[in-house]
């Protein structure tokens, strides 16, 4: 997997951003993707592609007794530890594909906005199956594939800079697309909706919550915010192990 977050230019850029100052209630996905928790309450926890490791810190307070965030990138875990590291949460260098799993370990696994980075999803369904326990959960959130079909992933504008509608091309040709993001080429997969939700399945998990998120009505006064409920950026997705 590329990882653009280790260039500084990127990064740079991506440390501005409102969600990566102000974290997860600054993440117009969160008043959705925040009910779809289990409790977390003495649980042990696995967070695939952690960021700054807010999902890490949130498993934290609420209670999780061991939390494991990776991340392939040294910019990002470095921020982490910056803001703070509790005594039940660790980091590793590691990337989402080369993780070990081990059997039967986790009770809920996590994913952010990573997985859209990932060209064969199946082969991470089958890991993270085998590494939770009985019943554990598996709650992630993935770029929607609209929006990873998307033409250079922008709008079509028109002479006034106002976007007239959001294109959308190749949707069956899943694999590696190329868009500018934060003033850089950004290498992403898109993944068709079936092979997000039957990967599941096929691989035993019991699909439990799919939801396309929509920002809340308290930031629809932030720039280019309406615009979000023209077409779904995300798609959060919670699914179980059967005990």
């Amino acid at each position: 997997m590329k990882n653009e977050y280790d260039r500084d230019d990127f990064f740079h850029e991506y440390a501005q951003m409102p969600r990566s100052r102000q974290g997860l209630e600054a993440a117009g996905e969160w008043h959705q993707l925040q009910p779809l928790f289990p409790s977390l309450q003495g649980k042990r926890v696995l967070d695939l592609g952690c960021g700054y490791g807010w999902h890490c810190r949130y498993a934290a307070e609420q209670g999780a007794a061991q939390v494991l965030g990776l991340d392939l990138s040294e910019n990002m875990l470095a921020q982490a530890k910056k803001m703070g590291v509790p005594s039940t949460v660790s980091y590793r260098l590691c990337g989402i594909e080369t993780y070990e799993y081990p059997e039967n370990t986790w009770d809920v696994v996590l994913s952010n906005l990573a997985l859209h980075y990932i060209e064969d999803l199946s082969e991470v369904y089958r890991h993270v199956f085998r590494t939770l326990t009985p019943g554990g959960i598996f709650l992630f959130n993935i770029e929607h594939p609209v929006f990873t079909a998307g033409v250079s992933q922008d709008w079509i504008y028109d002479h006034d800079g106002t976007p007239l509608y959001w294109p959308v091309d190749r949707y069956f040709f899943p694999g590696e697309r190329v868009t500018r993001f934060l003033n850089c080429d950004v290498s992403k997969q898109h993944h068709t909706l079936t092979q997000i939700l039957m990967g599941l399945l096929e691989n035993g998990f019991t699909l439990e919550a799919v939801e396309e998120a929509q920002p809340p009505a308290s930031m629809m006064n932030l720039p280019g915010m309406q615009d979000e409920l023209r077409r779904p950026m995300m798609l959060l997705v919670k699914v179980r192990v059967k005990k």
